[in-house]
């Protein structure tokens, strides 16, 4: 593996290094190998991006998007499924049911790095493209569902980036359904308190009280299910429950929506 920490975005390193410290635990709530060798390999303190309320929140989406991700296969065993802004993420192996076609999709320069440390797979390819822009959408079969990921992308978009990309979603897939993180409005001032993100240059956008907001930015859409994170948190900690009563509404969501 030829990788360097310089490689990657500093906001990719928060889920990384989280994963792979959850992975090392005993009684580990999720196993991440390849994010675990990718952090052994590049041989540095990452410990600053793995804070307690950061370590809870990304285990409880990574559990919740995987689960929300199986109960749609149930029903779609034949889905397109595209991991869009995909970073290092492996969702794939997580929900594989011998039927699925995957695709993990991000800019040039993240696929770049991302081939240093993963190989396409059967039913599961790597491919260059935008949350912002179509055009890679046209190298996809068309399928019956599409189901599409984004985990950390849209919380960093603006407005007019969020619409940009809801439109396109529907313009380049007939039907399907978008399983996007999404985050509080307070949040979108306050990038600097964040107790991971404080550490990067990276800088939250458009916050919303519901997911019901997106809507208005494109109406082909409607909301499926929209559930905080503090559902999960609060199952394993007594922090993680007091924060679901004091943050109740602070928390990041897994938003479900279809078209």
């Amino acid at each position: 593996m030829e990788l360097k920490f310089g490689d990657i975005q500093e906001t990719a390193l928060i889920p990384l290094a989280i994963k792979a410290s959850e992975t090392s635990r005993p009684n580990a709530r999720i196993k991440d190998l390849k994010a675990k060798e990718i952090i052994d390999t590049l041989g540095v303190d990452v410990s600053k991006y793995d804070p307690f309320m950061s370590h809870e929140g990304v285990v409880a989406r990574t559990i919740m998007f995987r689960r929300e991700l199986q109960d749609l296969l149930k029903k779609y065993p034949d889905a397109l499924c595209v991991n869009l802004g995909c970073g290092f993420d492996d969702k794939f192996s997580q929900v594989d049911n011998g039927k699925l076609v995957w695709y993990d999709v991000d800019l040039p320069d993240q696929i770049a790095v991302r081939r240093k440390v993963y190989q396409d797979r059967e039913r599961c390819t790597m491919l260059d493209g935008s949350a912002l822009d179509g055009e890679w959408t046209k190298a996809l079969p068309k399928a019956g569902m599409n189901i599409i990921v984004m985990e950390g992308v849209l919380e960093y978009f603006s407005k007019e980036q969020v619409k940009t990309c809801l439109n396109m979603l529907c313009d380049s897939f007939e039907h399907g359904y978008l399983l996007a993180e999404l985050h509080c409005p307070i949040l979108e001032k306050n990038s600097k308190h964040h107790d991971a993100v404080k550490h990067t240059n990276a800088k939250f956008g458009w916050g919303t009280k519901s997911a019901e907001e997106y809507i208005p930015l494109e109406p082909r859409m409607s909301v499926v299910s929209e559930t905080s994170y503090n559902e999960e948190m609060k199952k394993y900690t007594v922090r993680g429950k007091l924060f679901a009563v004091i943050g109740k509404n602070m928390n990041n969501r897994l938003a479900v929506f279809k078209w």
